[in-house]
């Protein structure tokens, strides 16, 4: 079996798939107050064209696939897509990103299809704040989402908070004992300067990863141990709290950013492949498709798009941002 590996000697192996541009909530870090730019649904490739690119990224040594939106479980029958690429060859871990609002009633099904584990945004506990995040979201909703992902025994389940310095930072602790009373992962992530956190200014409330994991330490009174050789299939650092099972991460795409160790691409609903989330470099898998292009000819795209993968973002260096997507068309 082939291996993609990048110019700069880094084994991709992980594919993040968007399944929808849409989402039932307008969290303001990610999709701007007026809405985003949001495609027909004719654009949207379906599930059989879905598969038919994942199926050679497999073949390409591509392992890891995570579901993603938008919020992928507002597309109708997302449960059959599972279940068709966790039968794929060489695919090995299917796993989902959600805000959790619907994952209530999909849980099983999405849980027997072949979807392993889930990873799930939650950035308060406090309802008029999660509400004011999301722009009309319902945490209890959520919560039940996050029960049900754990009761059909989905593992590991990781919720995903955003630290945002003047909305929700006083909760870090808060946060740390509720996935630890679950035995849920907890992964806290800077904001980065992508569409509308670049825009409208989001960006200006950044919290630093060490900021959080010097409150984590204070609060846990036990010391952080690194968790060696662990970095799951994404850029988050793990630290495991003392002897203990609890695991918290960190994304810290600005104070530290994890470029060297990129395993990942991303492509949208639409097909396009995007190669780095802090760059513009993509490439229209999804449009040589539809032209009728073979399997080796669409293969021949992806291996010299990943000839051409960025070293790394550049968050922070300079002025410019990455305007032109929106979190919700890339999954993050």
């Amino acid at each position: 079996m082939q291996s993609l590996i990048d110019s700069f000697g880094r084994r991709i192996d992980y594919l993040r798939v968007s399944v929808t541009d849409r989402c039932n909530y307008r969290c303001f870090y990610c999709i701007p107050a007026e809405g985003a730019d949001i495609a027909a649904r004719s654009e949207f490739l379906s599930y059989e064209e879905l598969t038919r690119l994942i199926r050679l990224f497999s073949e390409l040594g591509v392992g890891k696939i995570r579901f993603t939106g938008g919020e992928p479980l507002v597309r109708r029958d997302m449960v059959e897509l599972a279940r068709q690429v966790s039968m794929l060859p060489g695919i090995r871990d299917v796993s989902l990103s959600t805000n959790a609002h619907l994952l209530e009633q999909h849980a099983r099904e999405l849980h027997e299809a072949g979807v392993a584990r889930v990873n799930i945004s939650l950035d308060t506990l406090d309802p008029a704040t999660f509400r004011d995040i999301t722009r009309g979201g319902d945490l209890a909703a959520v919560q039940r989402g996050i029960e049900a992902a754990l009761a059909v025994g989905m593992r590991p389940v990781k919720l995903n908070m955003v630290v945002m310095k003047g909305v929700n930072d006083q909760e870090i602790e808060a946060m740390l004992d509720y996935a630890i009373a679950r035995g849920a992962d907890l992964r806290f992530i800077e904001t980065m300067p992508i569409g509308a956190a670049g825009r409208d200014g989001a960006a200006s409330h950044y919290y630093p990863a060490d900021k959080v994991l010097e409150r984590v330490r204070r609060h846990c009174g036990e010391e952080l141990v690194a968790v060696k050789g662990v970095r799951g299939a994404g850029p988050a650092r793990y630290y495991q709290i003392g002897s203990g099972p609890a695991r918290v991460g960190v994304i810290s795409a600005l104070s530290r950013h994890f470029c060297e160790g990129c395993n990942r691409v991303r492509l949208t609903a639409r097909g396009e492949l995007v190669l780095c989330l802090g760059q513009e470099d993509t490439a229209p898998l999804g449009a040589g498709l539809r032209q009728g292009w073979s399997d080796a000819e669409l293969t021949r795209a992806i291996l010299d798009a990943i000839a051409a993968k960025p070293e790394r973002h550049e968050f922070g260096e300079r002025e410019e941002v990455v305007r032109f997507r929106h979190m919700s068309t890339i999954g993050g």
